[in-house]
């Protein structure tokens, strides 16, 4: 009996045990999750534990640096310092360098094995590479800063040979529409690096800000590196030569080249601020402090702008050692070329056929002074205007066009159409999203792009270098948020450069993405978490009973309450519709395997009685009245003379464009029938039946960003719309769809059909 209650509580405790060891490996560590997915992986049986007396061998002197680099990442979050040595039989992680391997040059072996983990590769970046698997093989935690007790460092075992698609797999920054300090920079970098990213393209001058110091030209950075915003705030920052440096070394022991880029010949205003003897009509200037394309641009028939760039780009040049140099040549005006005297001088001295001929003519002296540098040159695919230059390698953002154009003449490529990979696109519906340039793009549609799309000819696709993704910081104001359009589409970036066509598959990188979004959580990274979405305003109102739905864009699960509290990982699961029959609130949030979760969408309902609508005769057409004077606030129109009103028929506001001042709208609009409608405006404040429905005083707002819903009775409703000729946040509201629009649930929004007075 005994050795029967012996073998009992034995069995219990291999079962407690088996059990607790089981439930110490986070859902999110089980299996494998190397991102991006290697060429070829094969799991085998067993698992390599790595531990305080783990070394690293190798006999090759030139691999102390990179194997000490990730020694000392593992020291951090295991407290195990793992020396180098020359020889061990077992418990290590042997590195070789064999350059008859046949792979390309960041390509790599990795064996795992219970006893020993082998790398052989032709180069130490491709050893880099593989030593970032076996960190992805790791736990999750394995990314901590500080050591994470109570968990083991285990390996699976398995057999990878890798190699990249692609040899550009990059990112670029812009710090011009709002400036990134240098830690900032490099804590991207280290990410980059991660996932095997090796470019990073630093948009350095625009319109907005030049942020690179030029010890011949002080002033670039003296005021053209300051920025005086329309509500009166400033905005400014610039890097020194030694910054610059600093940051190219970082990069360098991250196996990524910086390619600089330094706009021209337009997107210049901040250089003609400063130097305005460089432009058409010689200024007086300052940075523009509204997003867009400036029309005032560097002089093509001033030979001085020549020399003014020459002087600039042979101080930056020698601080970025890499092939490339990025000279922009998108968005290039021709207004003050077809104006200017020298410039049409110009045109015809160099027998140019007009002034795309001579936005050439401008690009390939350019290209010749890069040239006696050593460096090729990168544009924007505007470069293709008025004929190539012969060394250009063209960057094709406004669709694949240009760069299927580009690769038929024989030049290389590099892909970043804007409709997959904008990062400063925003990642799910306008009513959830931070206000960005465009709306949409999910995760899915970035990493389902193809470098090497289908409509460039097989025999061509080798022009193809790579792909990048742009993360343009118009409306990305803060660190935070530009985070949060970088990831996690960036990874998605990184596999579809890296991994072999045939080898991506979506579900498998959303389930690996979930142990690699705790890795970005252990460096702070501030990613996008899709949003609960469904109601098309945080304001519903309702009549009767009524259901919410919600979903969101990775069918990640979701959790609510309904007495306004904060959501928890364990307060009740979204699964079906919620019933809602009076006021409440409800807030819902995304929850991810880890734990951690979304912002709170917050949801008040609010049970209304229908707005009786106006009974009286009106006539077709509504009342536009102007007030004239400067104006930010909806408070300072408070007291104005508003002039005799005219009667207009829609929203356009195209004639009074430059008309400083407020507009005012009123008259009615009609609804078809009783119900619950969804409104919404980009303008400064929307009344409705004589209550202010809408404010937008003071804010940023495009794309219908602000909505509400409200009970309407079928008929004509009054309205009263403002709007105010300002410019917030960089972005006029004359830029703005104009007008309010309106629909029910289910509905797309429209503008109303009928306006009456």
């Amino acid at each position: 009996m005994r050795i029967k209650s012996f073998y009992l509580i034995l069995f219990v405790f291999i079962m407690l045990f088996s059990c607790e060891s089981k439930k110490a490996i986070k859902s999110y560590n089980e299996g494998l999750h190397i991102l991006p997915e290697p060429k070829m992986i094969k799991q085998q049986a067993g698992e390599f534990v790595l531990n305080s007396k783990t070394v690293f061998v190798t006999n090759n002197d030139t691999l102390k640096k990179v194997t000490e680099y990730f020694a000392e990442k593992i020291r951090h979050s295991t407290g195990h310092r793992l020396d180098l040595v020359k020889e061990a039989k077992d418990n290590c992680i042997r590195v070789k360098l064999d350059t008859t391997l046949r792979m390309n040059d960041e390509g790599y072996n990795l064996v795992v094995t219970p006893h020993k983990i082998s790398i052989e590769s032709k180069s130490v970046q491709g050893v880099f590479y593989a030593l970032q698997t076996i960190m992805q093989l790791l736990p999750a935690e394995i990314e901590s800063e500080n050591i994470v007790k109570d968990i083991k460092w285990i390996l699976p075992c398995v057999f990878i040979q890798d190699e990249p698609a692609y040899p550009y797999r990059g990112m670029m920054l812009d710090v011009c529409r709002h400036f990134h300090d240098v830690d900032f920079i490099k804590k991207q970098l280290d990410i980059m690096a991660m996932y095997k990213l090796n470019r990073f393209h630093w948009h350095l001058t625009d319109d907005h800000l030049w942020t690179i110091e030029i010890k011949k030209y002080p002033e670039l950075t003296e005021i053209g590196s300051v920025r005086y915003n329309a509500d009166g705030s400033i905005h400014k920052g610039y890097y020194t030569q030694e910054q610059i440096k600093d940051v190219v070394a970082y990069a360098a022991e991250r196996f990524i080249t910086v390619i600089p880029e330094v706009e021209l010949p337009g997107h210049a205003l901040a250089a003609l601020t400063a130097y305005p003897e460089l432009s058409c009509t010689g200024g007086p200037f300052q940075l523009r402090n509204k997003w867009g394309v400036e029309e005032n641009v560097y002089c093509a028939g001033n030979d001085q702008t020549f020399k003014f760039l020459k002087d600039v780009l042979e101080e930056v040049i020698p601080l970025f050692p890499g092939k490339f140099f990025h000279i922009g040549g998108d968005e290039c005006p021709k207004v003050k070329w077809n104006a200017c005297e020298k410039c049409q001088k110009r045109i015809r001295d160099e027998k140019l056929k007009d002034a795309h001929d001579l936005q050439s003519y401008f690009i390939h002296r350019i290209e010749k002074i890069l040239l006696k540098q050593g460096k090729s040159m990168i544009g924007w695919d505007e470069i293709l205007e008025g004929g190539l230059a012969p060394t250009a390698t063209v960057m094709s953002w406004r669709g694949e066009e240009g760069g299927i154009k580009a690769a038929s003449m024989g030049h290389d490529v590099i892909m970043t159409p804007a409709e997959w990979l904008y990062l400063d696109f925003g990642q799910g519906n306008i009513e959830v999203e931070p206000i960005t340039i465009n709306f949409k793009t999910l995760l899915s549609k970035t990493y389902h792009y193809n470098p090497a799309s289908e409509k460039i000819p097989a025999d061509l696709r080798h022009h193809v270098l790579g792909a990048q993704g742009n993360m343009w910081t118009e409306y990305a104001t803060t660190p935070i948020h530009t985070e949060y359009m970088l990831y996690p589409r960036l990874l998605a970036i990184a596999e579809l450069t890296w991994s072999p066509l045939e080898k991506k598959d979506f579900k498998s990188f959303e389930r690996r993405l979930n142990n690699q979004l705790v890795r970005l959580d252990e460096h702070r990274i501030d990613y996008h978490i899709p949003l609960p979405e469904g109601p098309m305003a945080d304001h519903v109102a309702i009549v009767e009973t009524d259901t919410l739905s919600f979903s969101n864009s990775r069918h990640l699960p979701m959790v609510y309450t309904l007495d306004g509290s904060e959501p928890t990982p364990h307060s009740k699961m979204y699964n079906k519709p919620i019933i809602v029959s009076d006021d409440q609130t409800v807030c819902i949030a995304t929850l991810l395997p880890s734990g951690k979760m979304s912002r709170t969408r917050i949801i008040d309902v609010v049970k209304e009685n229908l707005r009786p609508a106006y009974k009286g005769e009106t006539k077709l057409g509504m009342r536009l009245a102007h007030a004239s004077g400067d104006f930010y606030y909806v408070k300072d129109t408070e007291n104005v003379r508003w002039e005799s009103p005219e009667i207009v028929k829609d929203f356009n506001l195209k004639p009074a464009l430059e008309d400083k001042g407020a507009f005012c709208y009123t008259g009615y609009f009609e609804v078809p029938r009783d119900g619950v409608y969804y409104l919404s405006t980009e303008m400064d404040e929307l009344q409705i039946d004589g209550k202010v429905v809408l404010s937008n005083d003071g804010k940023l707002i495009r794309h219908s960003h602000n909505r509400t819903s409200l009970a309407l009775e079928k008929g004509k409703h009054k309205f009263r719309l403002l709007f105010i000729n300002n410019n917030i946040g960089g972005f006029p509201r004359v830029w703005n769809n104009k007008g309010f629009i309106i629909g029910q649930k289910g509905e797309e929004l429209k503008q109303p059909v009928s306006l009456f007075h």
